[in-house]
């Protein structure tokens, strides 16, 4: 088995660098496209438990999605425990900080500024080629990254803010990193590579 690349609290760190530089870019990005950044970017006052609800269906759509994927296509199945192996073990609050700060800072980079800029396609395809890497399992994870940005933009679309895609985001990251944590563990315990 190999062991993770990262020490205890080094994704951590490293992730809040990373996502926090895409916010700060994302949010440039739309100030300087808009002059202004209005607080109905993130959600509508009138609507908003709408919009909450509409997220949290499309994160349960996209997880179903994936429940199959993993039951039916052994890639899937290869992408967790590559992603495991990787990450190592992940304490539940790390995985909910994690999925909390993806969900923002990408959403408010792709959604709220590149699709804004350049469409919900290019916006789309951005996103699924950040999920990219060598690899039948991560060539999987870019076409699910793929459809996930397609839906993500699809509610920003239809909601006009980013509430639905930050919270459907941040659910299916929270649930997916919370697995391939529990994965890892396992694995460390038993040190099994299955």
């Amino acid at each position: 088995m190999t062991s993770p690349r990262y020490g205890p609290g080094q994704l951590f760190r490293f992730s809040w660098y990373f996502y926090l530089f895409l916010a700060i870019a994302g949010l440039v990005w739309i100030g300087l496209q808009r002059g202004t950044i209005p607080a109905e970017l993130f959600f509508s006052p009138a609507t908003w438990w709408l919009d909450l609800a509409l997220g949290l269906g499309v994160a349960a759509a996209l997880l179903a999605a994936w429940a199959a994927g993993r039951r039916w296509v052994a890639a899937a199945r290869e992408l967790e425990r590559r992603v495991a192996e990787l990450l190592g073990p992940i304490e539940p609050a790390e995985a909910v900080g994690l999925a909390f700060l993806s969900g923002v800072a990408e959403e408010v980079f792709f959604r709220g500024a590149v699709q804004e800029a350049w469409g919900w396609l290019v916006a789309a395809v951005l996103f699924a080629l950040l999920h990219t890497g060598p690899g039948r399992a991560l060539r999987l994870w870019t076409v699910f990254a793929a459809v996930a940005g397609l839906a993500l933009g699809a509610v920003t679309l239809v909601t006009g803010n980013l509430l639905a895609a930050i919270t459907a985001h941040f659910v299916v990251n929270a649930i997916g990193l919370s697995r391939v944590g529990r994965i890892a563990s396992t694995r460390s315990e038993t040190g099994s590579d299955t």
